[in-house]
């Protein structure tokens, strides 16, 4: 090129390389893609959990605590640990075993009424959390999560 470009065309140039497109951010999420999101969170909690126990780490996650200082009466925020309660556990016969739970409840995984999944060790547990995570996404627990969710959602009603 014999002539360099100037400031404003290559501003220009660049834009234009750009796919614009006129759109309007969503204020709200649909409720099913809200439970999505929060329960894939919640395994990947599970997921980060079992990761760490296999590598002989502790998993402790921080989260923010707001409190009123009873001497001062400010509002003080501390870091905290969070705990994450295990969704598996070793069942008589050896084998690992998982549940998915929704809040404290925990999702049925069939019509027939299975509410865990068995494994045989720690690396099909990773294994099975990140396939479970990828079908949480594609929706194939709706079902489910909407069933515990209206039974939740029910019980406050009485």
């Amino acid at each position: 090129m014999l002539f360099p470009l100037t400031n404003k065309e290559l501003k220009m140039t660049g834009l234009t390389s750009l796919k614009l497109v006129t759109s309007k951010k969503h204020q709200t999420v649909s409720p099913i893609v809200h439970r999505r999101n929060k329960l894939i969170a919640k395994v990947h909690q599970q997921l980060e959990l079992c990761e760490a126990q296999q590598a002989g780490n502790i998993y402790a996650p921080k989260r923010l605590k707001t409190y009123v200082n009873k001497q001062t009466g400010e509002r003080m925020t501390t870091e905290v640990v969070k705990r994450v309660k295990e969704w598996f556990w070793i069942s008589d016969n050896g084998r690992i075993n998982l549940a998915v739970k929704y809040g404290a409840k925990t999702l049925p995984l069939n019509k027939k009424g299975a509410n865990a999944i068995e494994l045989v060790n720690g690396d099909e547990l990773i294994a099975t959390l990140k396939s479970l995570k990828q079908l949480i996404a594609n929706g194939e627990l709706d079902d489910a999560i909407t069933e515990v969710s209206t039974a939740t959602r029910a019980s406050f009603n009485k």
